[in-house]
């Protein structure tokens, strides 16, 4: 174990790397070498962005460094970033007492979530008293004796005493790469066994080319168990190449908590489906983590996306208080298998009304799934309301109650328990036009769905019904939807 010996540079022929040390630059040999720089923090090409206020947090000084700067007295932050680190950083900076605002430039917090995900997030730092500006890019920052100023794009400035970048990281690989090390876009190009272009030469890590296990997209993954689990094989291979077991291409799962609130994902996105060309659906789902009669039920919010056709799982993503980080397991373990989704019913997970429930909200998503594939259940989508809105006629089929807190404009309001007897107002208000049902997460408009289909209406049942629909609607949500 060197410490003190930074690699400045690598020389294949001579199996030899160079070291900067202390005592000046010396060449250490080698047999076998294996690359694990990681990744380093992006500074973007934003004016005042040298301001001694700003600081990354990807090492241990960093953290070290920030939290220096809040006993000095800092009471505003703003935080560059809504990715996993930068919204740990913002949550950890408002617990502290600052006032905190986080700055992104895609279109939503946490940009591999789901819309409709990332708008839960969203809501949980505002009540950790988090101020979100998404969908807008930091352009400047603007330095004066006391503290600086963020200016946005949109025009607006936010004063800060401390600034956290936090913006993504890139590959650390350039003395590699200029060693003529194959590398795309930065990051080492490896194969199955983690071997690079240079014979005796591997690399691991977030400084490595991965390809997506469901998509086939080419890309380097930022994270420990991925690494670690490389890690070992490589080193297996060093030692026997013969007999070791090649590197798996990763699912990406991640789980991060903030506040009262645990996010979790495994596999592809709808933007990296949409990206890659496969033919996918969508399946929304609020089950609860445990029995619901059990003190301390809470909803889980759940997507699954399955390939059209058979029904393979290609991805999940998860948000709620409790119960999470299992699900995703389980599905993450269910993608790597090759499951379809209705393979999840036969799934036997533990049960007992502390833990779950009888039917596993991961054994729903494969009774939802099943339904889907079968035809069974025709679903629509929150995100089709606009063009739904216009050729359909939309059924809402929760209680009186539930209707006066919030519904669609036009939204027809029969309780599913009185469809039946009141047939005729739906072909009335139709009027040949298609039939789309929602209720409050999906289950009550599925039962509908399969009323009016047997009456012969076009008929489809909205996926994951209005909690869905207020989530893909976010802030939107108080515009469009009619209270009484």
């Amino acid at each position: 174990m060197r410490t003190g010996h930074d690699v400045i540079g690598l020389d294949p022929a001579a199996r030899t790397v160079r070291v900067r040390t202390a005592e000046g630059e010396k060449a250490i040999g080698y047999d076998a070498l294996v690359l694990s720089p990681g990744a380093k923090a992006i500074r973007p090409a934003v004016d005042g962005i040298d301001s001694p206020r700003v600081t990354t947090l990807r090492t241990v000084d960093d953290a070290i460094a920030m939290k220096a700067g809040v006993d000095e007295g800092a009471g505003r932050a703003v935080v560059l970033g809504a990715g996993f680190i930068g919204l740990e950083a913002a949550e950890a900076l408002a617990m502290r007492g600052l006032d905190v605002t986080v700055v992104e430039l895609a279109p939503h917090v946490l940009p591999p979530l789901e819309p409709e995900m990332a708008h839960l997030v969203t809501l949980e730092l505002r009540r950790l008293g988090i101020t979100v500006r998404d969908g807008v890019a930091a352009t400047r920052i603007e330095h004066a004796a006391d503290s600086d100023t963020v200016v946005l794009a949109d025009g607006t400035s936010v004063p800060a005493d401390l600034i956290v970048l936090s913006v993504g990281v890139r590959p650390d690989t350039e003395p590699f790469e200029a060693a003529g090390i194959a590398c795309e876009r930065g990051a080492i190009v490896v194969d199955e066994h983690g071997r690079t272009s240079v014979p005796g030469v591997w690399a691991v890590g977030d400084a490595v080319v991965s390809t997506d296990a469901v998509t086939g997209i080419r890309r380097p993954v930022a994270l420990a168990g991925p690494a670690n689990r490389a890690g070992r094989q490589v080193a297996d291979h060093i030692v026997r190449p013969d007999s070791a077991r090649p590197i798996p291409a990763p699912l990406g799962t991640a789980i991060v908590r903030f506040g009262e609130l645990t996010a979790a994902l495994t596999g592809a996105n709808r933007a990296a489906l949409d990206s890659a060309g496969i033919g996918y659906r969508s399946i929304h789902l609020h089950p609860n983590q445990h029995a619901g009669y059990f003190p301390g039920a809470s909803q889980i919010h759940l997507i699954i996306h399955i390939r059209e056709g058979d029904g393979l799982i290609l991805g999940a993503q998860a948000v709620g208080p409790d119960g999470v980080d299992k699900r995703i397991d389980v599905l993450a373990t269910a993608i790597r298998a090759g499951f379809t989704g209705p393979e999840l019913i036969d799934l036997d997970l533990a049960y007992a009304p502390p833990y779950g429930s009888a039917k596993d909200p991961v054994n729903l998503a494969g009774m939802v799934a099943s339904n889907v594939i079968d035809g069974v259940l025709r679903i629509w989508d929150a995100t089709e309301f606009d063009a739904v809105a216009g050729q359909a006629l939309i059924l809402d089929t929760r209680s009186r109650a539930e209707f006066a807190t919030g519904r669609l404009p036009g939204a027809l309001n029969i309780p599913h328990t009185e469809l039946r007897e009141r047939l005729f107002e739906v072909r009335e208000a139709a009027a040949d036009r298609p039939v789309r049902v929602l209720c409050q997460s999906g289950v009550r408009s599925a039962i509908a769905h399969r009323v009016l289909t047997q009456e012969g209406f076009d008929s489809a049942s909205l996926s994951g019904g209005m909690l869905t629909m207020r989530a893909v609607l976010g802030d939107r949500a108080a515009d469009v939807l009619v209270t009484d």
